[in-house]
């Protein structure tokens, strides 16, 4: 199998990563919530059971399942110097600048050496002041902080695995995140990479976390091997899309030849281009309802020179620009809510747009979204639904909590 082969939407699912809530979700409090991109607070406990009710489905269906975490401890546990270089790297992008303090907490990391998966999980579920031990009277600083002082945030939307990094063809987009609080969310990727020896020197990188336009994984669809469309969202600029198409076309063994940007309205419920619409057949799109007004399309191709590109607007229906480039006679559209406004506005708000795709015509959704699941039966699409009383509070759906790695 290769390490990476993702050139659809629809095709069977062979290979996912996936994460399962940690105790960073119990990290989470009512004044960090908006610092940490969150709503509300889910019950861990739960969200662990649905999260796991969603990994039994996929195996069902005789998807492979690995976990971010476990790759991540596979990585450290084979090299010290691996190890030691992740750590430092994870307590500076932090925000840990001294010296006094980078030292403390390395040394506190290091009591989960002899267990990486551990030490991987406490880097996710970050560190509070009290856990450090430290002798108060040696420093005024130290003397003014309460025990209970968030030190090192914790990354409670990486059950989200879509977003850090996004599968395209052969290679990936290591992505940077829009805000500084998902940034480290990619170091986990980029280790993976670089050293695991599932990927390592066999993956092509079309996007570099260290790039300075963001991009995240929610925008970016395979809609075929020819064509991606990237989302030019609150989350991903178009100076980030442009690098992007320069260094897809540019890889010579790459067959995309055709970039569809979609520029959606920029707000916390469209968050990604993936939270309005989604591939669920070789014909069939789950769309809310919503985006069909502002929606605007553009078309990127190879232009002269070796960075050279061309661009368009496209304009005719969004219809029209898929079967164009899909080469398909006819697209329909599925409103997600269908046309009850308020149905459409509730489901889409709790992901009924956000289907994962694991082979032609079967999707697993949230089993809350009743109206756009019964239109999409309707259609002939086979739906499978998991449940989600707590980890739709992230906001974020069964396609937001999963990255294929390999399709047919």
């Amino acid at each position: 199998m290769a390490a990476i082969h993702v050139k659809s939407e629809i095709q069977p699912l062979k290979k996912v990563l996936l994460h399962r809530p940690g105790k960073e979700i119990e990290k989470l409090t009512p004044s960090t919530l908006h610092h940490l991109l969150f709503d509300d607070i889910p019950y861990l406990k739960i969200a662990r059971e649905e999260h796991d009710a969603f990994a039994d489905l996929l195996r069902a269906h005789g998807v492979e399942v690995v976990y971010l975490e476990n790759l991540m401890a596979e990585v450290i546990a084979e090299n010290a110097d691996i190890r030691d270089k992740f750590l430092m790297q994870w307590i500076t992008e932090a925000g840990i600048s001294t010296e006094k303090w980078q030292r403390r907490i390395y040394d506190y990391m290091m009591k989960f050496q002899e267990e990486p998966l551990e030490l991987v999980q406490k880097s996710m579920e970050g560190l509070i002041l009290g856990e450090v031990f430290f002798n108060k009277s040696e420093s005024l600083v130290d003397m003014m902080s309460e025990s209970s002082k968030v030190l090192i945030d914790p990354m409670p939307n990486l059950y989200f695995t879509r977003d850090p990094f996004a599968c395209i063809g052969d290679g990936v987009s290591l992505n940077r995140m829009y805000s500084f609080t998902r940034g480290r969310e990619t170091i986990y990727g980029e280790y993976i990479f670089k050293y695991h020896p599932d990927f390592a020197g066999k993956v092509d990188l079309y996007y570099d976390r260290y790039a300075p336009f963001h991009i995240e994984g929610g925008d970016i669809l395979n809609l075929s091997d020819t064509v991606l469309a990237v989302g030019i969202s609150q989350r991903t600029q178009s100076d980030a899309i442009e690098q992007l198409a320069k260094n897809v076309f540019s890889d010579e063994l790459a067959t995309i030849d055709t970039i569809l940007a979609f520029d959606i309205p920029d707000s916390r419920a469209f968050m990604h281009l993936d939270t309005v619409f989604t591939q669920i057949d070789y014909d069939k799109f789950s769309i809310h309802p919503g985006i069909l007004g502002p929606l605007v399309v553009y078309e990127i191709t190879k232009g002269h020179g070796p960075d050279g590109l061309k661009v368009s607007r496209v304009e005719t229906s969004l219809e029209q620009i898929l079967e164009k480039h899909l080469k398909i006679d006819k697209v329909t559209l599925i409103k997600c809510g269908g046309d009850d406004r308020i149905a459409a506005e509730r489901e889409q708000w709790n992901d009924g747009s956000n289907t994962l795709c694991i082979a032609p015509g079967v999707v697993v959704v949230y089993q809350r979204n009743e109206v756009t699941n019964n239109l999409m039966r309707e259609a002939g699409i086979t739906v499978l639904e998991i449940p989600s009383a707590e980890l739709s509070r992230g906001r974020g759906g069964p396609r937001c909590m999963s990255m294929p790695l390999v399709r047919e």
